[in-house]
């Protein structure tokens, strides 16, 4: 009788995976379960010195707070609408939250210290995302076109000292995702979803510009820059594509495929590293030089996973994985049974 080669086949798999996942450039590190919640998250921000990571859960309608280095959660904030983005301001310690729907819009200053919603601003509907300056103290939040045949929509400029807001800038199109800010405060770089184009604002002004078309995509999400080469990264959904601008020209340098879906993006300086995060993977690329890009793995991390943050400081990338189930109009309807939420933490590999 011919023997099985079975056995000997389980044991060179069990001797090549620790060799497999040492090769990987993100090391799973460490899964903390959050029960009690169902849904999708939105996006993190990081207090290093008080140890702490707070999670937007979207669905949940709070703000999970984190052990930055164990993933324990320490608390829940609730109180909120439909929460979005989230910034941590460490010299008042204190948060400031953004939250939006069709129907209104919000952001809301939260003290660090005990949890507590303080003060809350009105602001246009569909509001979503948000942007920090930390040289004016001000923080930049999207909100959407009123309307389904807007042509503009609205960049509110929200003084965090005094808790006021001090104006708008007026954008092209119905929708923004993501935004950056150099490090002189002057020059303020936004996906703008609807022209499928990269804004630059004038900081100083409150005016658009400059706009860079993105070439045959559209529907960017994720935005980061990278000012020490005078390049600017943003991903898209469709077609799902990371394209490297240069922001002296506004030029394309370079586009590579991506994880599809994908929500957020971090650099790393440290490994010369992008990590985008989308449904089910994260798309690691390393950058040769200012021109240069290779995509160097596809990380399978969960179902979707497309909320992350990369902690240069810690070398980790954190992520959220969502409830499966089945979705309507983008937002969970019926949970699957037995479906867990949970926190994942990536060490960044040499």
């Amino acid at each position: 009788m011919r023997k099985s080669n079975l056995p000997f086949l389980a044991l060179f798999l069990i001797a090549i995976s620790p060799h497999a996942q040492a090769d990987q450039p993100l090391r799973l590190i460490k899964t903390v379960f959050l029960p009690g919640y169902v849904g999708d998250f939105e996006h993190f921000a990081a207090d290093i010195k008080g140890n702490r990571l707070f999670l937007i859960a979207e669905d949940h309608k709070t703000v999970e707070v984190l052990d930055i280095r164990t993933g324990r959660r320490i608390h829940t904030i609730a109180g909120f609408g439909q929460p979005h983005a989230i910034e941590y301001l460490a010299g008042p310690n204190s948060l400031v939250v953004t939250e939006g729907d069709e129907e209104s819009g919000a952001v809301e200053l939260v003290s660090a210290s005990n949890n507590k919603i303080l003060d809350k601003i009105m602001l246009p509907t569909n509001v979503d995302g948000g942007v920090f300056n930390p040289v004016n103290k001000y923080y930049y939040v999207e909100s959407g076109g009123q309307g389904q045949d807007a042509k503009t929509h609205l960049l509110s400029i929200i003084d965090t000292q005094s808790f006021k807001r001090i104006g708008d800038i007026t954008l092209p199109g119905t929708k923004s995702e993501a935004m950056a800010i150099d490090h002189s405060g002057r020059k303020l770089y936004v996906n703008l979803r609807d022209p499928d184009e990269i804004g630059v604002v004038d900081l100083l002004t409150g005016q658009l510009v400059t706009r860079w078309p993105i070439p045959e995509a559209k529907s960017q999400n994720a935005l980061v820059l990278n000012e020490p080469n005078h390049r600017l990264f943003s991903a898209t959904h469709t077609p799902p594509k990371l394209f490297v601008f240069d922001i002296d020209t506004g030029k394309v340098i370079a586009s590579l495929p991506c994880a599809v879906n994908s929500d957020d993006m971090g650099y790393d300086p440290v490994r010369k590293r992008i990590y985008i995060t989308g449904d089910g993977e994260a798309s690691v690329f390393e950058q040769h030089d200012a021109d240069h890009y290779v995509h160097i793995a596809e990380v399978p991390t969960g179902y979707r996973a497309r909320t992350s943050i990369f902690v240069s400081e810690l070398n980790r990338l954190y992520l959220g994985v969502a409830s499966r189930g089945k979705r309507e109009a983008g937002k969970l309807a019926v949970p699957e049974p037995g479906s867990k939420v949970e926190v994942r933490i990536y060490q960044a590999q040499p």
